[in-house]
């Protein structure tokens, strides 16, 4: 296998580190998340330009990417900056969900989502769903030409910032169950929608999504009734790669950042580098974050394949592992740097909670372990 990216995947990756260098500062990142919006639309239009979008979606779907590597290649960009935009959210997540639905009613909202135009977020998970895919209690039931939603999405991030949401909903069966699992597209405004907003540990925004009694027309339906679970577990399997690649990215740089530390702060005269404790601790760091990123080249050319079991078993080893690598990274580089490592002030530290976080979203290493046994069984 070669494992050198293609020439538009260099220069998309060169543009992208520059961006986030020269553009997208840590005292911008602060100033964003501080800000009523929680996010830049500036930021999001230069993001747009760059190709980040397009890069998620192949031709056909009105980009110029769309495969594992190129997903891999823009988060782990991303993933350098902390960049606090949702492109995750919108374009990755809620795009593909819309793009896979094939509904020629929704393909207006489609194209302004693919072009970047219009920000839409994936609403799927439950206080009580878990990691689970199939969890669904949200119910939604038929009254007329309506369907009327009940029930509450937890921890949309940057969810504020939409305009539409995509929302899973049960019109058939318990939660739990495969079959019986619906998408919905609903208008932000519309009413009976409400939002809990609250900040998020690394410096992000999230929302829960309140739904009571929110009527919808049945056009608002998205693909076929009862048969989503498929079209929500693909999207969140590129969810899965692309947090992969956040923590990679985010990982060299808080690597390199304790690197330079370590080689300025000095203690009885010499700098804290040359200690033989610390440089073994940095060693081991180098070897597990190069494993991550070999489980992250893993996922990014099986998210490509039609075979579901080998699909999602590289998809989970790769979130377990790195789940694992960046708890650690984020532990020793804190440590490494002492009490300044534990400071607001310092980058360092947003990005350890960035890797802690990244842990819990889409599934924790614990749940992605179990999934992986289970999938190795069927």
């Amino acid at each position: 296998m070669n494992f050198q990216h293609t020439e538009d995947r260099r220069m998309l990756a060169d543009a992208l580190n520059r961006y986030v260098t020269q553009e997208y500062s840590f005292e911008e990142r602060r100033e964003i998340a501080a800000s009523e919006q929680g996010y830049s639309k500036a930021k999001w239009r230069q993001l747009a330009e760059l190709g980040v979008i397009g890069a998620l979606f192949t031709e056909k779907q009105g980009g110029y990417g769309g495969q594992g590597f190129d997903i891999a290649t823009v988060f782990e960009c991303l993933g350098r900056g902390l960049i606090l935009e949702p492109v995750m959210e919108s374009a990755l997540l809620a795009g593909t969900v819309l793009l896979d639905a094939e509904s020629s009613v929704h393909q207006p909202l489609t194209e302004g989502v693919v072009s970047g135009n219009t920000i839409a977020v994936l609403g799927h998970f439950e206080p009580d769903s878990g990691y689970s895919h199939t969890y669904v209690g949200t119910s939604a039931s038929r009254a007329g030409d309506e369907w009327v939603l009940n029930g509450c999405k937890v921890n949309l991030f940057q969810g504020q910032s939409a305009v539409t949401y995509v929302v899973s909903a049960r019109t058939s069966g318990a939660p739990g169950d495969v079959q019986g699992i619906s998408l919905f597209v609903v208008q932000a405004g519309t009413a009976g929608v409400s939002l809990r907003q609250h900040p998020s540990v690394d410096g992000g925004r999230v929302v829960d999504l309140v739904l009571d009694g929110v009527r919808v027309p049945a056009a608002a339906m998205l693909g076929d009734e009862g048969k989503a679970a498929a079209l929500i577990e693909r999207a969140l399997g590129k969810g899965v790669l692309a947090l992969c690649a956040q923590a990679v990215g985010a990982m060299d740089v808080a690597l390199a950042n304790t690197v330079d530390y370590l080689k300025t702060r000095k203690q009885f005269g010499v700098p804290i580098g040359s200690f033989q404790a610390l440089q073994h601790r940095m060693a081991t760091m180098l070897i597990e974050v190069e494993q991550a990123r070999s489980a992250l080249i893993n996922a990014s050319a099986a998210i490509d394949t039609e075979d579901r079991i080998a699909r999602e078993k590289s998809l989970s080893a790769a979130k377990y592992l790195i789940g694992k690598v960046g708890t650690l990274v984020a532990e020793e580089c804190v440590q490494m740097h002492g009490a300044v490592g534990m400071t607001a002030e310092l980058p360092l530290s947003h990005y350890a909670k960035r890797l802690v976080m990244i842990d819990h979203e889409l599934g924790d290493a614990a749940f992605h372990l179990e999934r992986f046994i289970l999938f190795g069984k069927e």
